[in-house]
């Protein structure tokens, strides 16, 4: 029996679409990092789109992840605003610590420091308390607040204030196993932070939030346990979907610049391409930076195939004849394998491109899992064949489970009830029972099993 059987969360029961009236007029603060080009960005555009759909009011709130000279001015806030237009929301508003907070506050003691042990979880929290609140922001009118990712929960907290406004927490994974993975790539001294750290961190801010939801299966299971007085939802996101034609000549992959993609593309370009030099192949968003940075030669090797990013998702489709997903790193649910799924072209990936999504790709019969090298280019060099992929089963997929309407609905159930439990909701953590209390500390001794 599979996670998504065994708790039946991602299904939706029409009858409760009379509910939604509860969100029409109502305002929901989004809070988020100011990150675009990439998953979490993806999923807030569908949470804005959901949330809109059903009649709501929508802010958002944007948290830079790392200090500015001040808020709004520089080009991380310039290059985060040229390429946000797709948050369609009714207002914005946002945020950052700034320079000054290293000689005014405790940042550079408490963040800074710990930083560079590698403990980025402590980081950004400590920037999230730094962030001051955004100028004219209406807090008495908010309704709902839907935070992305723990971190951002000390903003939330402020903003929430004496009115107890319910929270949300979309978790998006297992954070602490993403800033593993993270050093791996980047420049730390000793001594180095412990993954049981920095998850400690994460699950301590996690108790604040009302609700956690959760985008992939496994990443509920593990917080389902690890929180057990928590309230846990398992909601699939949605992205826009892509269209593809039949006849296209090449080959793409499409990756945002993360520790994660790099080490995948790196796997799939120094393995997979020498064996595969007949197909065309192009590779689509920021990675190329990463790569640059990472691996120069590799990536001088390979310059011809990198694209960089694209403004317009769909133009990286126009001319594809097969998504490839060399995934080999990574936890959560991987946002690219959902958008490739919306296009309904054949896919080439490996096992752990659907990780968290409770399906059996082989049973696809568009898709080629290949977790070799040599598997991965035979499979990419076999497609020959020109299908409709509004037919295909990828295609079926995601109206079935990933559509924008399904997760609406979903989405949805969660914010009408909270809204509606009102002062009655259940207590934040510092209430918990006793009884809960030590059920949550017996938990922290199986953090060490759910280490990646």
């Amino acid at each position: 029996m599979s996670v998504n059987d065994r708790y039946s969360i991602h299904r939706f029961n029409p009858a409760t679409a009379d509910t939604f009236a509860t969100l029409s007029g109502r305002t929901i603060a989004v809070v988020h990092p100011a990150w675009h080009s990439c998953g979490t960005h993806q999923v807030l555009a569908s949470q804005i789109r959901a949330y809109r759909s059903l009649g709501a009011r929508v802010i958002s709130i944007a948290l830079m992840d790392a200090v500015t000279p001040s808020i709004g001015c520089d080009t991380r806030w310039n290059d985060y605003r040229a390429n946000s237009h797709d948050l369609a929301v009714n207002e914005k508003y946002e945020t950052s610590a700034r320079i000054s907070d290293f000689f005014k506050s405790t940042l550079l003691k408490d963040g800074w420091w710990p930083l560079i042990h590698g403990d980025q979880a402590t980081w950004l929290v400590e920037l999230a308390k730094c962030a001051p609140l955004p100028d004219r922001l209406g807090m008495d009118a908010i309704d709902l607040i839907h935070a992305n990712h723990f971190f951002v929960l000390p903003l939330v907290e402020r903003i929430r204030g004496e009115r107890r406004i319910p929270v949300v927490l979309d978790t998006h994974d297992i954070q602490a196993r993403q800033y593993e993975l993270r050093n791996r790539a980047g420049f730390f001294i000793p001594p180095y932070v412990r993954y049981d750290d920095m998850l400690a961190v994460e699950l301590e801010w996690m108790r604040r939030a009302d609700v956690c939801i959760h985008i992939n299966a496994e990443e509920y299971a593990t917080f389902f346990r690890l929180l057990p007085s928590a309230r846990h939802e398992l909601i699939y996101p949605s992205v826009a979907p892509v269209s593809a034609c039949a006849n296209g000549n090449q080959a793409i992959l499409v990756a945002s610049n993360n520790a994660a993609n790099y080490f995948s593309i790196r796997w799939f370009l120094q393995e997979v391409v020498p064996l595969a030099t007949k197909t065309p192949i192009s590779i689509f968003g920021d990675i190329d930076e990463g790569m640059k940075s990472g691996d120069r030669p590799l990536y001088e090797k390979h310059r011809r195939l990198f694209k960089g990013r694209v403004a317009d998702i769909q133009a990286a489709y126009a001319d594809a004849a097969v998504v490839l997903l060399p995934t080999r790193e990574g936890h959560g649910l991987s946002i690219k394998t959902l958008e490739a799924l919306s296009s309904g072209l054949p896919l080439v990936a490996t096992s752990q491109a659907f990780r968290g999504m409770g399906i059996d790709p082989a049973r696809l019969g568009n898709v080629f899992v290949a977790d070799s090298p040599a598997e991965f280019a035979a499979a990419m060099l076999s497609i020959r064949e020109a299908r409709d992929p509004r037919t295909s089963d990828t295609r079926a997929l995601y109206q079935e489970r990933f559509s924008s309407d399904g997760y609406a609905a979903r989405l949805g159930v969660v914010a009408c009830k909270l809204i509606s439990e009102g002062q009655s909701r259940r207590p934040r953590a510092r209430g918990v029972s006793l009884r809960q209390q030590r059920t949550e500390n017996d938990t922290q001794k199986q953090i060490e099993t759910d280490r990646p």
